[in-house]
């Protein structure tokens, strides 16, 4: 494929991450050392922006304006859900064309990747000449092809640093505390409250898992055995936990779905409430609290992953190398060197093998009783969320009492 000479437009798509905009910057300064690339837009609010032709010229921003944006969390140039229908397909061509779009960048999870499919498919039926690529990012860790995904590292850091802090909050003021974190099909993000554990005692005490069937019954009598062995309970739960037919326990008092038909899980407090309702109904436990930690697991500044926000920019830089390179369209996926210290490597997959699918945790992270993680998971997830905060103990040595 010979080289070509155009303009490029790069979107923002899914939920927001830390780290999202290190590969927005990545890529964008990537362009700028490549005459092939002419102009470059950034369309806002992803697929939405491109229909609407709601675009920014991103080479007129300063080298010390991009440098802060990369540091900055949630999406720069906004960001949207929205799968472009066929008519919508034929919308998108007209527009790359009118602004002789010849490579187009798209960062996001799986159904970000779906749509960059969508119109790379497009692209190719109607022989365009587009280098189309997508730019791996989600907090869930549930790209295919991939070992981990960027924004991945920052979330479980944040997931581990607030469970750190809900731990010693219930050792000064024990009860049963129940915290439901991010992940529709896959429990990484979840399984990473297990960092937070230093001493032997500490919670997360039962994380619990979308892999593994959610039966309530089972669910409190774990809760009651932990709470009799220490007298108190933290309890780690995916938003997407299923029951035995698969049906998502939130999904069933939320019908809200997306335009790629997911159920809409985020942004509501009532598994939790849920939850803590089962546990009081059931037991003789009295203090019984729920908190779902939403959004903010996102995009909270100041608590960044070095390596995550490394990689991330990496993901973002080599896909614009990979274009210009005449290779047409395709992800870059994160994988990890076999050996005991932590490196990655990066690799070109097709396209098509990271759209709409999604990854799950592997039976060798996660206990055999189903709710907890191995020290396997712990060994993977430690180098990407890098380290956490120190904490200490008294040693609660008696003091002599007065006479």
């Amino acid at each position: 494929m010979a080289t070509v000479k155009g303009n490029m437009l790069i979107g923002q798509s899914g939920g927001p991450t830390v780290v999202i905009n290190q590969s927005l910057v990545g890529a964008v300064l990537e362009a700028l050392k490549h005459p092939e690339i002419e102009k470059i837009y950034g369309a806002r609010h992803g697929m939405k922006g491109i229909l609407e032709e709601d675009f920014v010229d991103l080479r007129q921003e300063s080298l010390e304006t991009l440098e802060a944006v990369a540091m900055t969390p949630a999406s720069a140039l906004g960001s949207a859900r929205k799968k472009p229908s066929p008519e919508e397909c034929a919308r998108v061509f007209e527009i790359l064309k009118k602004y002789n779009i010849r490579y187009y960048f798209y960062i996001g999870g799986n159904d970000s990747a779906e749509s960059a499919n969508i119109v790379n498919e497009n692209a190719m039926q109607v022989g365009y000449d587009l280098r189309c690529y997508h730019i791996p990012k989600t907090i869930d860790n549930d790209l295919c092809e991939n070992d981990h995904t960027p924004g991945f590292g920052s979330a479980a850091k944040f997931v581990a640093c607030a469970s750190m802090g809900d731990n010693l909050d219930s050792r000064a003021l024990p009860g049963v505390k129940i915290n439901v974190i991010m992940g529709r099909h896959a429990g990484f993000l979840t399984a990473a409250t297990a960092l937070a554990r230093v001493y032997p005692d500490d919670g997360p005490h039962l994380i619990y898992m979308p892999e593994r069937p959610f039966v309530i019954e089972r669910f409190v009598e774990d809760i009651e055995k932990v709470h009799a062995r220490l007298g108190r309970c933290i309890v780690a739960v995916s938003e997407g936990i299923a029951d035995e037919q698969g049906q998502a326990i939130a999904s069933k008092f939320n019908k809200e779905v997306d335009s790629h038909g997911n159920a809409q899980l985020s942004g509501s407090g009532a598994l939790g409430d849920l939850l803590a309702g089962e546990v009081k109904a059931r037991t003789k436990l009295t203090r019984v609290r729920a908190d779902t930690f939403g959004y903010l697991q996102r995009s909270f500044p100041g608590i960044t992953s070095l390596v995550d926000a490394k990689e991330a920019r990496k993901v973002g830089m080599l896909a614009v190398k990979h274009a210009v390179a005449k290779k047409p369209n395709g992800s870059i996926a994160i994988l990890r060197k076999p050996g005991e210290k932590y490196q990655a490597v990066f690799k070109r997959v097709p396209l098509a093998s990271v759209a709409k699918v999604t990854r799950h945790m592997p039976d060798e992270f996660i206990a055999a009783a189903g709710n907890d993680v191995t020290d396997a998971f712990l060994a993977y997830a430690r180098p990407l969320a890098g380290p956490l905060p120190k904490i200490g103990r008294l040693q609660a040595v008696p003091a002599a009492k007065s006479v």
